[in-house]
């Protein structure tokens, strides 16, 4: 018996449909052009002819973010990372741009923290919910790209550029900031001058005790990731930052836990280590992943292998959550 082949459709060039479609938008179609992106884009996917499903898709997702219709194009955009796995596209300069460019499109828009008259109550709340859906549909984008990436060429922690995107966006945008969230996703960037200054920032209007907090969660993360550099570096970056805007680090005994732990991991002193755990506990028991974090790191500097080979998979991945 022979072998059926993949029919492949008559299409015509994407092009033909990105201009039809871009003049749905212009007239305010967002809905009727929402469902023709996405059955034209499946056409050509089931074709194989992925880098048209690709050039519709992005065209879509461009131009829906750009008139604030947030839903239909972070709905679109994940389209895109998703024909980019069915398309096995690799991880390359192009299609990181084309990422970086729909990124580009989602709005930032400062959101307002003060109540003012009780005429602007709902105003706010509004506010708010759109930022919410804003960040959420972000992120959503950001962490299939992230996936796309470790999947088709990047390192096994996603593509530095898009961790550094995400993290930057959630700052900026989230109306309930997680700081760890964003940490999260610095510390696996590859820019530590912007996660220094956003700590920096943080620490300007955090709660009081929040400040060493940021601080130690930043330092730790790097070193359970095996990255001792780094862990050195953002400790610098941040006096250096703040002493330049005349601030003052903050002082306290976990700060004093972070300074002796660093030095602590370049002399290889597995049991200075555990004394310091111990003598610190209190401090290290105000935030419950440290510890986690901790066990990371005796695993990474010292060979102390975990009583599960589990306990670090499972806390890696509710970090992230």
């Amino acid at each position: 018996m022979s072998r059926e082949r993949p029919r492949r459709l008559n299409l015509p060039p994407a092009q033909e449909h990105i201009e039809k479609l871009e003049k749905f938008i212009n007239e305010g179609n967002f809905y009727g052009a929402q469902q023709m992106y996405k059955s034209i884009s499946a056409r050509y996917a089931s074709a194989q002819r992925y880098p048209e499903a690709l050039d519709i898709l992005h065209s879509g997702a461009c131009l829906q973010l750009k008139n604030n219709q947030i839903t239909c194009g972070a709905e679109l955009a994940v389209l895109f990372v998703e024909t980019l796995v069915k398309g096995k596209m690799p991880y390359d300069d192009d299609s990181l741009d084309r990422i970086r460019k729909i990124y580009k499109m989602f709005p930032q828009i400062p959101v307002p923290h003060n109540l003012g008259p009780d005429d602007d109550e709902q105003k706010l709340a509004e506010a708010l919910g759109a930022a919410k859906l804003r960040v959420e549909g972000c992120s959503s984008f950001l962490k299939a790209a992230i996936k796309w990436s470790v999947e088709f060429g990047a390192n096994r922690h996603g593509a530095p550029e898009l961790h550094a995107m995400l993290a930057d966006y959630i700052y900026s945008e989230s109306p309930e900031l997680d700081m760890a969230r964003v940490s999260y996703h610095f510390v696996r960037g590859d820019n530590l001058k912007k996660f220094a200054s956003t700590l920096v920032n943080f620490m300007g209007k955090c709660y009081p005790g929040e400040d060493d907090l940021a601080i130690a969660r930043a330092v730790l993360m790097y070193l359970s990731m095996g990255n001792l550099g780094d862990a050195n570096d953002i400790m610098d970056e941040v006096k250096e930052q703040m002493e330049a805007k005349n601030l003052e680090f903050p002082e306290s005994d976990l700060i004093h836990f972070i300074s002796f732990l660093l030095q602590t991991v370049e002399r290889d002193a597995l049991p200075l280590f555990n004394m310091l755990r111990i003598n610190y506990k209190p401090s290290i028991d105000r935030e419950p992943t440290f510890n986690e974090y901790l066990d990371d790191i005796a695993e990474k500097f010292f060979g102390v292998q975990r009583r599960s080979p589990l306990q670090g998979m499972f806390g890696e991945f509710f970090r992230m959550m």
